[in-house]
């Protein structure tokens, strides 16, 4: 496993969560969700996407987490939240979560960041999301995806 302070970080978070020795490094990049779903021999569907939005009003971040199989919807997240959001930049990105685009965990930021997963992430028995990095996964049940992240479950696909 890769040692990097982001995988690390990822890794300590899972333990305290009771979900240690779930992360493993592939061979192959997984930055995007059909590469993951490759690498992982699953559907495209169970890979969580982390995405990172920003409230323009407040300069907050907000990390939506949705199935690699749909787009997040800008139009229905700014109605859930109640005001616009913008996708952030990289910067904005590292800066807020401690990670680099295509390695953004939903657990072991840096600082607690909103986090909201889309319903779609519900369907599936298992799913894989980043582990800190562009090569790391870690594979959880939807529940306890939401459970880890404090997350709030909301309709924000496509």
């Amino acid at each position: 496993m890769a040692k990097g302070g982001s995988v690390k970080r990822v890794a300590a978070a899972l333990e305290e969560l009771g979900l240690g020795g779930r992360s493993r490094e592939l061979p192959d990049s997984t930055r995007t969700a059909a590469e993951a779903g490759a690498a992982l021999g699953c559907e495209v569907g169970q890979i969580v996407k982390s995405l990172v939005f920003r409230l323009p009003s407040t300069d907050a971040a907000v990390l939506v987490l949705a199935s690699g199989s749909t787009r997040v919807d800008v139009g229905k997240l700014s109605a859930v939240l109640g005001e616009p959001v913008e996708q952030a930049s990289g910067t904005f990105v590292r800066e807020r979560t401690g990670f680099a685009i295509g390695g953004v965990a939903p657990v072991g930021l840096v600082a607690p960041v909103r986090t909201l997963i889309d319903r779609g992430v519900l369907a599936w028995d298992r799913v894989w999301a980043a582990a800190g990095s562009p090569r790391t996964v870690f594979d959880a049940t939807p529940a306890e995806l939401v459970e880890a992240t404090g997350g709030t479950v909301v309709d924000v696909a496509e």
